[in-house]
């Protein structure tokens, strides 16, 4: 049976830059072999430092220093040890009411209360947080609030630039750290690149972290924390694994010899074009029914659905005609069994999203209990 895979984010193997991949290999093993043979340390690869370093100054227009920059084993392994380091079992973390699965996984295992707040269309509703932070008092202080920021996962939405100045002021006034995931913020197609939150600001207490899993390829497992020496220090005596792959990173260092942004563009414009079917595939399919998201930036479309439709049913028909996603549940801080449903569609082939997309509207329709109109306009009213 063919299988329409639209579950797991991805990046496209029709575009992998398989030939640069080998020739920078190769010249990598030529000059770094001794290096091969020594442990990498807490930082990491210098040259992927730098060149890391080089890719958010040029992005943020702000001096980044590569001594402040520690490569990880993907992003994820920022997240786990920046939330290993900063919290015990039972301390409060807020992020937003829906977020990355992965990091929800991370924090259950870890005892965190996490405390949501919602996400419209401009991203996490900041107006609420000092409410909330008023609601939860002294003695459950959240130890940060984490956000992804741009393109955010699973809603694809950006924070807005009036939330991102007053997220700052208020995690400055009340001394609450601010975690930044910014692993899509490369992953561009449309209009200016939102500013991360430590090129706005001088607080100290943000800790930023990004990846190439999504500009190259997760099985790199290459990403990166960068923090102010304090933080830095804090979060990297967590770490034992004697650092990251080097070889991977040295490959990568010499991949991106003279920059990031040429591979990078290359690589979003076949993104954006799947993006764009999967959108339109919608908007003709099930416009009547559904809301979905359009966004800039990103490997995610989030799509609303009727609160009629039996979510159980959904996933068995989708199933057995071979179409696969992401439940909305997956991606709620509590598991609340939302009526949304998160498309990746970095990896699947365009074929496959031009044939797929309108089998997944009609196991929605087949799935709903009634044929009352959806009681929506958007994604977030």
């Amino acid at each position: 049976m063919r299988r329409f895979d639209f579950a797991v984010g991805r990046t496209n193997p029709e575009t992998f830059p398989v030939d640069r991949v080998q020739r920078a290999a190769k010249t990598a093993i030529a000059n770094e072999y001794a290096q091969l043979t020594e442990y990498p340390g807490k930082l990491g690869h210098p040259g992927l430092r730098a060149a890391m370093a080089q890719r958010e100054a040029e992005r943020e227009g702000a001096a980044v220093d590569p001594d402040a920059i520690a490569l990880m084993n993907g992003s994820m392994q920022a997240v786990t040890l920046t939330a290993e380091a900063l919290t015990a079992p039972g301390d409060t973390v807020i992020c937003e009411e829906v977020t990355y699965s992965g990091t929800i996984g991370a924090y259950r295992t870890l005892g965190i209360d996490m405390v949501g707040v919602g996400v419209d269309e401009d991203g996490m509703r900041v107006e609420f947080l000092e409410e909330t932070l008023d609601r939860l008092g002294e003695a459950r202080k959240p130890k940060f609030i984490y956000a992804l920021t741009t393109y955010q996962n699973p809603t694809g939405t950006n924070l807005s630039l009036e939330r991102r100045h007053r997220l700052i002021e208020i995690a400055r006034a009340r001394d609450i750290p601010i975690v930044e995931d910014n692993c899509y913020g490369d992953v561009h197609y449309d209009g200016e690149k939102p500013p991360a939150l430590y090129g706005l600001t001088d607080y100290e207490n943000i800790i930023y972290m990004c990846s190439l899993s999504k500009i190259l390829a997760p099985g790199m497992r290459l990403g990166y924390l960068y923090a102010q020496p304090r933080l830095l220090e804090t979060i990297l005596a967590r770490r034992h694994d004697a650092g990251g792959n080097y070889l991977a990173a040295a490959v990568v260092a010499e991949l991106y010899r003279d920059g990031v942004w040429s591979l990078t563009e290359e690589l979003n414009t076949s993104l954006k074009v799947k993006k764009n079917l999967v959108v339109d595939g919608l908007a003709d399919a099930a416009g009547d029914i559904c809301a979905s998201s359009n966004p800039s930036g990103g490997l995610f479309v989030w799509v609303r659905f009727p609160e009629d439709v039996d979510q159980a049913k959904l996933a068995r028909l989708a199933a057995e005609r071979g179409f696969f996603y992401a439940s909305g549940a997956n991606f709620h801080i509590h598991g609340d069994e939302v009526p949304y449903l998160r498309l990746a569609f970095g990896h699947v082939p365009d074929d496959d999203i031009k044939d797929g997309i309108p089998i997944l509207a009609q196991c929605l329709r087949e799935a709903r209990t009634s044929n009352e109109a959806p009681g929506f306009q958007g994604l977030f009213d």
